[in-house]
């Protein structure tokens, strides 16, 4: 499912136009990723917790050539789905 799946899903159950649906989509998205850009953790009961971790500087190696490289620190976003919706994907 991407987005204009989901705003057409949202602009069936509920009588709006695809276009109101897909702004609606697209705020709400917009709205985690400016929380999660600030460093808060969003937390939609019975859907799950997106949080923002920070990873630390550390080495690795290329690949091909087997040389040692540095990677940077950096954050990333996880989330942790609710209980809800690990039930209703495990059946």
């Amino acid at each position: 499912m991407n987005n204009a799946d989901l705003a057409e899903a949202i602009a069936t159950d509920h009588n709006l136009s695809k276009a109101d649906a897909r702004k609606l989509v697209d705020a709400v998205f917009s709205a985690i990723a400016d929380a999660a850009a600030k460093g808060d953790e969003i937390s939609l009961n019975g859907f799950g917790k997106f949080k923002v971790k920070s990873t630390p500087a550390r080495e690795g190696r290329n690949p091909s050539t087997g040389a040692t490289i540095q990677i940077a620190a950096s954050k990333k976003v996880t989330f942790a789905p609710a209980k809800a919706i690990k039930d209703k994907v495990n059946g």
